[in-house]
């Protein structure tokens, strides 16, 4: 009887030691996992790193790469597109406006009534439609009659407030977010379709002369005033509302720049200078890259296997469109190579843009103490049902990390704008006011982006300099703009001044 207790003591013994040891060899693995994940991470953020110096160097890029676009076509890997818009909107404008923007699968129509200084917008409207699908592969001809019906349409529910007087035609200004060649202030031809765009037939076409046909064909009396980049709407449209606004910056899916540059400052600007003495420059700031750019593995692979790879390397790194796919594919090298989501890797993290923006930053800005916002939103939409509080705390600061590198370029490409206009310096002790005018969901809802913008701006111009540079939301810029831009260049103007 008691050799039996001896041997269940023995196996008993046993048993427990080899459960010791299974326990310990999972938790050698399980913090040799986390090890490797913090090696990742910790690489992550030495290569993502943007020190002053280096920011600087950036933003001297920028200025140098300005210069280059300015001298000459093709002079830089910023275009520097001369946009005609040669007298932004100065309070003054009165009258009856409307605006076509169309930059994807919706497009508005909005019409303003301007009242001068002292009434400034008096009453605006708008309605949004979407272009159905088989209008957005199909020709020219059906794509512009269904715009121009649509607007003719809006046009017709036109209150009296918006009576033009006898014998003024109506003007409109035109966002067309697509590339252009622009020939003039109105006129400016397709290069190619994107968004999921393709009408074959356009290419090549003046986009004005497309529209205005089709508003003939549908008896809609208007003139088209303006052609205009989103980008320069937003500048027009914080001029407006502030004399001191210089540039406009979006920060949203995409990324771009635009600023008043003086006229005589553009070698490749031709024919005589303009009256105002000032340009309109959209930068298409988006496709700037430089050796001082901190690039890591993540934006190589990214840029590799995108449909324009070597392009758009700015627009990569800061813009709403790849800050989510970047920490995906930092996620995605630490479930292969640190286990970090256990043995298998989710199937669904292999989906590239899987993790959108809006996503990264409601797990950025989750302030929970169990970080019940990651939780949930790993697993929705990478069903990834367990996911302790170490996994979590580490996955928001992946987000941190990919965000401030995004942040604190942007500020860098400001600096480069002020650079160029002499605005980031005090001049013998005056202080000029320089206000940046920003729009896109990117900088107006992901508020830890857009807080570490400001505070680098500040980081960079020092205490006394950033006194006098503002960066402000400007909502609706593209909008309001265009119909602004059509009316400080309207026809109806000149011919009141002659």
């Amino acid at each position: 009887m008691g050799k039996v207790v001896v041997a269940a003591a023995v196996v008993c013994t046993a048993a427990v030691c080899a459960a010791t040891v299974l326990l310990m060899r999972h938790r050698m693995k399980s913090s040799g996992r986390w090890a490797k994940a913090e090696a990742i991470l910790r690489e992550l953020d030495e290569k993502c790193g943007t020190s002053t110096g280096k920011l600087r160097q950036v933003a001297d890029a920028m200025t140098v790469e300005m210069h280059a676009g300015l001298a000459s076509e093709g002079g830089s890997k910023l275009k520097m597109l001369i946009s005609y818009v040669d007298k932004l909107p100065s309070g003054d404008e009165e009258g009856v406006f409307y605006a076509l923007d169309l930059g994807g699968t919706n497009f508005r129509v909005l019409r303003v009534l301007l009242g001068g200084k002292e009434k400034r917008v008096i009453k605006k409207e708008s309605e949004e439609l979407s272009i159905p699908p088989h209008l957005m592969v199909g020709s020219s001809h059906d794509l512009f009659d269904f715009i121009a019906a649509a607007l003719a349409k809006f046009v017709a529910t036109e209150s009296e407030d918006f009576v033009l007087p006898p014998g003024r035609q109506r003007e409109l200004g035109f966002t067309f977010s697509f590339p252009v060649r622009q020939i003039s202030l109105a006129s400016g031809t397709i290069i190619k379709w994107t968004k999921g765009f393709l009408i074959e037939d356009a290419i090549g076409q003046d986009v004005v002369g497309e529209l205005t046909k089709a508003m003939e064909r549908v008896g809609l009396d208007m003139h088209v005033a303006a052609l205009v980049n989103d980008t320069v709407g937003t500048l027009a449209g914080g001029r407006y509302n502030n004399p001191d606004v210089i540039a406009a910056v979006i920060l949203g899916t995409g990324t771009n720049a635009a600023y008043a540059e003086r006229a005589n400052a553009i070698p490749k600007g031709q024919g005589p200078l303009p009256k105002s003495g000032e340009m309109v420059i959209n930068m298409e700031w988006g496709n700037f890259r430089s050796s001082h750019l901190p690039l890591t593995e993540y934006d190589q692979s990214l840029d590799a296997e995108s449909l324009n790879p070597g392009e758009q390397i700015f627009e990569k790194t800061i813009s709403g469109m790849y800050l989510g796919e970047i920490v995906r594919r930092v996620l995605c090298r630490m479930a292969e190579e640190a286990s970090f989501f256990g043995d298998d890797i989710p199937p669904k993290l292999r989906i590239p843009f899987i993790l959108r923006t809006p996503d990264m930053a409601a797990m950025h800005h989750d302030t929970s103490a169990d970080l019940k916002v990651v939780g949930s939103k790993l697993k929705d939409i990478l069903e990834i049902p367990n996911s302790p509080l170490k996994m979590r705390k580490m996955i928001v600061e992946i987000c941190d990390v990919v965000a401030i590198r995004g942040a604190r370029l942007s500020a860098a490409g400001i600096l480069g704008i002020l650079k160029k206009l002499g605005r980031d310096a005090l001049k013998d002790g005056e202080k000029q006011r320089s206000v940046i005018a920003l729009d896109g969901g990117l900088f107006e809802h992901y508020s830890e982006f857009r807080n570490c913008l400001k505070n680098t701006m500040k980081e960079l111009l020092g205490e006394e300099v950033s006194e006098s540079v503002v960066v402000e939301l400007s909502n609706d810029g593209s909008g309001i703009g265009a119909a602004l831009i059509a009316a400080s260049h309207s026809q109806n103007h000149e011919i009141e001044e002659s």
